[in-house]
């Protein structure tokens, strides 16, 4: 599945009931929305991770961080969880400098470590 055709597309792949979206460009609010409900209609069929990959981005604004805040409300509410993999450290001194906060997602430095958290996320909620 895809969020916007052509060259703004943001491709959403699934491994097990694990979503991955890899954002190698900068977003438009359009993809951003698109990209927001593709998640959260696929995370409805049974995801119980989402892991978004913003390593290709160099700029979060507040419409951004947003939407991935509301991406993770909606897997939160499905019994998932969201991790942002490979943020830049210029743009979490932006979030931070902005007063943003990324309410109900967790961070990890790269997509491996955002599969590692997931595992051990779904180890202490089966406790």
């Amino acid at each position: 599945m895809s969020s916007e055709s052509g060259a703004g597309r943001i491709s959403v792949l699934r491994m097990g009931d694990v979503l991955i979206a890899a954002i190698q460009q900068e977003l438009t609010d359009r993809s951003a929305l698109a990209l927001q409900q593709d998640l959260t209609e696929m995370a409805a069929a049974g995801a119980r991770g989402v892991i978004i990959d913003i390593s290709g981005v160099e700029i979060v604004d507040s419409f951004l961080a947003r939407i991935l805040s509301e991406i993770a409300a909606a897997a939160g509410m499905l019994a998932g969880r969201t991790v942002v993999a490979g943020m830049r450290p210029s743009v979490a001194i932006t979030l931070v400098e902005m007063g943003l906060s990324l309410r109900g997602l967790y961070t990890a430095r790269s997509l491996e470590g955002a599969m590692a958290l997931l595992e051990k996320l779904r180890g202490q909620a089966g406790r």
